[in-house]
């Protein structure tokens, strides 16, 4: 399989690439990876498969037609997405105002009919996003994710790839299907990869009906905001992350 690297697709204006800190970078060379892979995860890693209890806020439908945020709370989210792009860029923004940026983009109830589009794209095989920061509850702790974890979701094949790599050692990914729901999107893995050093990756299906469309019964992140640099979202037991844009270079 061909191999790549990753690298965080922040507008050069404003960003630059968002790669673990140096100290882990020593420990953890330059990705190379398969390109149908997502960063090596391990198992546990999903943010949405953390509980089998959905979030209170899911549990109640979001509502057709949501009131507009107002002037004020639109100019909070827009601080607060570049306190968000800073932090991917930097990894030096403190984690409290990491999280009061998420807790002011989760409030302000945003427009949500281009998150999908925005997130998987228009034709397969989608975009990838690297995991940057993650968040407990209510928002009350949160630290960067200290290795190099990857999602790329696929909108016009309603696919979703879910990894956690480490170079040389190996990589572990998830790959399986997706639904969107207005801000909702519910998977299903159906296979894992795991690859150890340079032996190919070994394949393992996880079985199941493969016919079934994944809903709020399955693990599904919530999103609260997506652009085409960084994407907010709660997954299924609680946790709220946020991601940059990447894409796979060839090594």
């Amino acid at each position: 399989m061909a191999s790549a690297s990753l690298t965080c697709l922040l507008h050069s204006s404003t960003l630059a690439p968002a790669f673990p800190p140096p100290e882990l970078r020593r420990r953890l060379p330059p990705t190379q990876l398969d390109l149908r892979s997502t960063h090596r995860r391990a198992p546990g890693v999903s943010l949405a498969a953390s509980s089998s209890a959905a979030s209170p806020e899911v549990e109640k439908e979001p509502s057709p037609s949501p009131s507009p945020p107002n002037e004020s709370a639109l100019s909070a989210v827009a601080e607060s997405v570049k306190v968000l792009k800073a932090a991917a860029k930097t990894r030096k923004v403190p984690a409290p105002d990491v999280l009061v940026a998420l807790a002011t983009i989760k409030k302000a109830k945003l427009d949500t009919s281009a998150f999908f589009e925005t997130l998987g794209g228009t034709e397969s095989p989608g975009r990838t996003w690297m995991l940057i920061f993650t968040a407990q509850g209510k928002l009350e702790k949160g630290s960067y994710f200290p290795v190099t974890a990857v999602q790329r979701f696929d909108a016009a094949g309603q696919r979703i790839e879910n990894g956690v790599y480490l170079g040389p050692v190996g990589s572990l990914t998830f790959e399986g299907r997706l639904s969107w729901k207005k801000k909702i999107l519910a998977f299903v893995f159906e296979r894992v990869r795991v690859k150890v050093g340079p032996l190919g990756p070994l394949e393992i299906g996880l079985g199941g009906d493969a016919s079934r469309e994944p809903s709020t019964k399955d693990p599904f992140f919530l999103w609260f905001y997506v652009d085409e640099e960084i994407a907010v979202a709660q997954g299924k037991g609680g946790g709220t992350a946020f991601w940059c844009r990447c894409k796979r270079v060839p090594a």
